[in-house]
């Protein structure tokens, strides 16, 4: 699978209405098919948990994976199962809420650098710190002025986690607003999911053309060589998995993770456990 077409270009100007969120490459939309595409990311998740193994056991780097999409993109969703083959004690999901008094009383980047993965870690912000240029220009709690100079922070910011060993990837998972609709009458209609449904996300999606356009903004801005993007056709969640599951092992493959060296000082020959 090709990742290139889903990855934003450096200084690329988005327009996500050129992007089909039902898209599914180059998997036609069948049942066969899809049962294909299931059984590839099977493969890749596989390959996920023994490059975690290696990753930890190296203790010299470390993943970043940052999910951002509408609500009801299915970021609880492909954390579940893109990372289902995962060593929990070498992961952890970080989920930023509304800033806290003491969090305010510092600047934006404070409370997500304490979440960074340690070395050997693979960490994964469901939502994240672009929520602080992304809610709060939708909401003009920050002026566009405020808004660029983040931009180039947050840029520094990844910048300074990759020169220290922390590969970083970003996923903006897309669905249509058509789509958001059905999930969101599902979680009306199953009394399983109800608990998910928050009526404040009707209110949110009455800004649907605001968010998208601050989406475009942003990846625009922030889409770099060490740091990239990537647009996620969403509305199939077989093909969501997929593309996550792909680059994530990318990832992983680019850091060139070997086997730790065992201890010269040990005759392994000559080793014998009684």
């Amino acid at each position: 699978m090709n990742l290139k077409p889903y990855r934003v270009k450096p200084g690329t100007r988005l327009q996500l209405d050129r992007w089909d969120p039902g898209e599914t490459g180059t998997y036609k939309k069948n049942e066969r098919v899809k049962e294909k595409a299931k059984a590839e990311t099977a493969r890749l998740i596989d390959r996920i948990s023994a490059l975690q193994e290696r990753l930890y056991a190296n203790g010299d780097r470390a993943l970043l994976i940052v999910l951002q999409g509408m609500d009801t993109s299915g970021k609880d969703s492909t954390i579940k199962h893109v990372m289902s083959g995962v060593n929990p004690q070498g992961c952890k999901v970080v989920s930023f809420k509304t800033p806290s008094e003491k969090e305010l009383n510092h600047d934006f980047l404070w409370r997500i650098h304490q979440e960074v993965p340690a070395k050997g870690q693979i960490g994964i912000f469901n939502r994240s710190h672009y929520e602080d240029v992304l809610i709060t220009r939708v909401h003009g709690m920050i002026s566009d002025r405020v808004a660029k100079r983040r931009f180039g922070q947050i840029k520094e910011f990844e910048e300074l986690l990759t020169e220290n060993g922390t590969a970083i990837v970003k996923f903006f998972l897309y669905i249509s607003k058509d789509e958001q609709k059905q999930r969101l009458l599902e979680r009306v209609r199953d009394p399983e999911k109800r608990w998910k449904f928050n009526e404040g996300d009707l209110e949110e999606r009455k800004l649907w053309d605001d968010y998208l356009r601050v989406f475009e903004a942003v990846i625009s801005k922030t889409s770099t060589e060490s740091a990239p993007w990537y647009i996620v056709p969403a509305n199939r969640k077989w093909f969501r998995n997929l593309l996550v599951a792909r680059a994530v092992v990318e990832a992983l493959e680019a850091m060139n993770l070997g086997c730790p060296k065992p201890s010269a000082d040990i005759d392994w020959d000559r080793l014998v456990i009684e």
